[in-house]
């Protein structure tokens, strides 16, 4: 099985959370070699914004995004860097990438 693209993960994580912000990088020439990608399986950044990480420490709020993509690891996902920030913590001035 090969790594989802961009677009797939997008849209996964947009139905998990409608109102957020998200920005995705494919990382997965960085790895090349690594034992996590000899079967396609892909090494992503994402950085999703949104008001229902509020209150919620980082291990919750990393468990919703990986609900999100769960089905995919690790044949398609090997790896899953997460940024998961409310709006209030988004950086000033950060673009769209991840």
């Amino acid at each position: 099985m090969t790594r989802p693209t961009l677009d797939e993960i997008r849209q996964r994580l947009a139905g998990a959370f409608p109102e957020a912000h998200i920005a995705l990088r494919d990382d997965s020439a960085h790895h090349a070699g690594h034992p996590g990608a000899v079967g396609g399986a892909g090494h992503f950044h994402v950085r999703i914004v949104s008001s229902r990480f509020a209150g919620l420490r980082t291990v919750l709020r990393h468990r919703l995004v990986y609900d999100a993509v769960h089905d995919w690891m690790p044949q398609r996902i090997h790896a899953l860097a997460i940024e998961a920030l409310t709006p209030t913590e988004r950086p000033a001035g950060s673009s769209a990438e991840a």
